[in-house]
């Protein structure tokens, strides 16, 4: 169900659309790559426009706060959870359509599932995805990239609704979303419901190669288990992982949660652990690069639900992506 088809719904509802389907206390933890963290207050999947509409009205009858989760692949949330709603888009936000070099993909495709798409279609730019477990609608939002490429690369414009608005769905040319190094300038309160990239015609044995060297290359270099990728973004003209690594922070750990020993930028949790003790663990990585680098880094993770949620990435970062 692609979302320019869907845009020309009725407009027209009203809040008993998701009468019944809006869970109370709906645990986040399983819905993370870290597998740990507490409830949503209310929690609901959006399976169309409709439902999506229905959702704007919910929020602004009742003013709540409102989170949207995709495939929870660069989120901590904290053992308290989230007092608000949660949205997560349904299937019918994770169609991909080929045609030709213009790929259109929903806001809650899986990117790996878009990559290899792409890669068996013979289409190039869009190989280095595969290595990103994260939705379309989320690597849009923090200009997700890696192997010396980003999204911002191959992006043409993203359909967009904002759920502290009409409902309506608003097209935004690429060169407006202020796309950077893990950045851009949408809002928690947007959801990106459909993107369009422009690729290259390849080769598809070519494509596909490169998509296997980079499932080769991650497997070789990163650590599985519960973790969600890198923590911390880059300071300009450096590494995180390298910093961390030489403030002899490598298997660093509070209670359930150690630096990895196979790469330092990453975090890993042991199973039924604690969120609070990987950002207590952060921030103690934090701490001693600080002291002995004197560079304050900038958490990558998004974080819901901590007072204290110190994550906005700080100025001057590496665009080349390194970890």
């Amino acid at each position: 169900m692609i979302v320019a088809d869907l845009s020309a719904a009725d407009a027209t509802t009203d809040n008993t659309v998701l009468a019944g389907r809006v869970v109370h206390e709906h645990p986040l933890g399983p819905l993370t790559t870290y597998r740990v963290g507490g409830p949503a207050a209310r929690f609901v999947i959006v399976e169309s426009m409709l439902d999506l509409r229905a959702a704007v009205q919910v929020i602004a009858a009742g003013d709540l706060a409102v989170l949207v989760l995709g495939r929870g692949s660069n989120v901590l949330v904290a053992d308290r959870g989230f007092d608000g709603l949660v949205l997560q888009l349904g299937a019918a936000f994770a169609d991909i359509d080929l045609r030709g070099p213009l790929v259109r993909a929903g806001g809650g495709a899986n990117m790996p599932v878009v990559a290899r798409r792409c890669a068996t279609a013979g289409l190039t730019g869009f190989e280095w995805a595969v290595g990103v477990p994260g939705s379309i609608g989320g690597a849009v939002r923090m200009n997700a990239g890696g192997h010396g490429s980003d999204i911002a690369a191959v992006l043409t414009d993203v359909r967009v609704v904002s759920l502290r608005g009409t409902g309506e769905v608003e097209r935004i040319p690429a060169d407006k979303l202020g796309l950077s190094y893990r950045r851009s300038v949408l809002t928690e309160d947007q959801v990106v419901v459909q993107a369009t990239l422009s690729l290259r015609a390849d080769d598809t044995t070519q494509a596909i190669a490169r998509i296997d060297e980079i499932v080769r290359w991650r497997r070789e270099h990163q650590p599985g288990g519960q973790n969600a990728g890198s923590v911390f973004t880059n300071p300009r003209d450096d590494s995180a992982g390298r910093l961390i690594e030489t403030a002899g922070c490598k298997g660093l750990r509070v209670r359930s949660a150690e630096v990895s020993q196979k790469h330092a930028n990453f975090i890993q949790v042991d199973e039924r652990g604690h969120a609070d003790d990987v950002f207590a663990l952060m921030e103690q990585v934090r701490v001693r690069v600080r002291e002995v680098h004197g560079i304050d880094l900038a958490v990558e993770t998004r974080l819901i639900g901590f007072d204290d949620a110190r994550h906005d990435p700080v100025a001057s970062t590496d665009e080349s992506g390194r970890s």
